[in-house]
């Protein structure tokens, strides 16, 4: 059942957060933070992925919201929530230290940064306080290793602004400055490049401050290049549903004919080019011009020549001809979003959270999949999941935001790969998160199971948000 009352990190319903582009003042809020949760990766060298399960809302040593991450380590015979790391700044060789609503774990991306065979896991803490002031924010690469994530290391910020680390994307396509971190801030953002080191060395650092606040980052290749190219969504903007979306930001800057909230990427048609899918959960703000029914989900192909400024993108919403249900007001479709090939057909497949659909009860949340098609309309063969499909765990309850965040990847390797969705309202607030095994066609709910905060070591009664919130503080 739902809690939304938050200490410090943004949870406002509808809270509208607007920032005025190329520099000028922003109204004063507390912009919620953590759109992305990581994919699993190889943190010990295993052969197997491990779980990520940020939890940015946990006590710790008595610190409300200091926030931690929970890695479950994959094996053959999948998750167990025994075989588990709990990660806070308080754990040894971790920077920082524990303090009140610090929120570390809000945003997380997993890369090989330093290329040795172990992922790494960078992780953000968006309200830290830091010389360079109140909620100033801070990012921190947790890096692998055999006996997994045991030591971490700062990507400073060279900005003076605040929240830094809103959202976090990490891409390695090669050596050196194939490598790739980008950060999110209020008033600014980085791009850090390889080689990495586990010393906490990097190639470069690069800011920019040339686009409004930028509440949302990606990488993906959309030229077939071998280098990442960078993505920035910029937080709510005045007179739009959502924000503006960037390509190149810190390069080149070029805005795109769309708007969101969400950015996620992945090869949808097969093509070799990766694509581009923002999600717009947003209702419109001027019908007929911007934003859709019960929020909208973009996408943009990539090509040889990547995607251009003036590429007009497809829109997909809960009306498209193939995808379950109907655009109702308010249910913020595309409130969370991923982009992978989860049935093995070479196509990347659309994950789109409606944390706020009805079901039968108000905002019990809605997660549809959209798969990749190489020709014709996208839409068909489109299904959806909820508390209520059959062999889900739990049953829906109004409020819970079931879908708040999604993420794809196999942790038993057997080639299928395992959808994560999160209900960060779950159990007020302690959150919850599913796992949906992967089968022959898809992810299917038989079999799935449900991981609860005091089920990996989490025990406090509210606020945990086990999962993530995604966008949930500004939706």
């Amino acid at each position: 059942m739902v809690n939304r009352c938050r200490r410090r990190g943004g949870w406002r319903p509808g809270a509208f957060l607007i920032a005025a582009v190329m520099g000028a003042p922003l109204l004063p809020a507390t912009p919620a933070a953590a759109v992305h949760g990581a994919v699993p990766g190889d943190f010990n060298g295993d052969g197997y992925r491990d779980a990520v399960l940020p939890a940015p809302g946990a006590d710790v040593a008595g610190k409300a919201g200091a926030g931690a991450v929970v890695v479950l380590y994959g094996s053959k015979s999948g998750l167990s929530t025994s075989r588990r790391a709990i990660i806070t700044q308080n754990t040894a060789g971790i920077p920082g230290a524990a303090e009140p609503d610090d929120g570390f774990g809000s945003a997380t991306a997993t890369a090989d940064l330093n290329r040795d065979g172990y992922a790494d896991l960078v992780v953000s803490t968006p309200y830290e306080d830091t010389p360079r002031g109140r909620d100033a924010g801070m990012v921190t690469v947790l890096w692998g290793g055999k006996n997994g994530l045991t030591s971490g290391t700062d990507l400073p910020a060279t900005t003076a602004g605040s929240y830094y680390g809103l959202d976090v994307a990490a891409l390695s396509t090669g050596p050196g400055v194939k490598t790739e971190v980008l950060v999110a801030g209020y008033e600014g953002m980085m791009r850090f490049t390889g080689p990495f080191g586990r010393n906490g060395t990097y190639g470069e650092a690069r800011e920019s401050r040339d686009t409004a606040s930028v509440g949302s980052v990606a990488l993906g290749d959309f030229n077939g290049w071998g280098y990442p190219d960078e993505v920035a969504v910029t937080v709510r903007l005045s007179e739009l549903s959502g924000g503006a979306v960037y390509l190149d930001p810190v390069l080149d800057g070029e805005q795109q004919k769309g708007n969101g909230l969400i950015a996620a990427t992945g090869d949808v048609n097969g093509d070799g080019y990766t694509d581009l899918a923002v999600g717009d959960p947003d209702e419109p703000d001027k019908p007929g011009v911007d934003g859709a029914l019960g929020g909208r989900v973009l996408l943009w192909y990539g090509s040889a020549h990547g995607i251009a400024r003036d590429a007009k993108p497809v829109q997909l919403t809960q009306d498209t001809p193939g995808v379950p249900d109907a655009s109702e007001k308010e249910d913020k479709f595309g409130g969370a979003l991923t982009v992978a090939d989860l049935n093995r057909d070479g196509l990347a497949d659309i994950v789109v959270g409606a944390p706020l659909e009805d079901t039968g009860r108000r905002n019990a949340g809605q997660v549809t999949v959209i798969p990749g098609r190489r020709t014709g309309a996208l839409g068909t063969g489109a299904y959806a999941f909820t508390q209520n499909t059959a062999d889900i765990p739990d049953a829906d309850e109004a409020e819970d935001s079931f879908g708040s965040t999604v993420a794809v990847g196999d942790i038993n390797k057997d080639g299928k790969p395992e959808l994560f969705i999160s209900a960060a309202e779950e159990n007020f607030s302690t959150g919850a998160v599913w796992v949906l095994p992967g089968g022959t066609g898809g992810p299917t709910a038989k079999g799935s199971r449900m991981i609860t905060a005091p089920s990996v070591g989490l025990p406090q009664k509210e606020h945990t948000h086990l999962g993530g919130y995604g966008l949930l503080g500004v939706i």
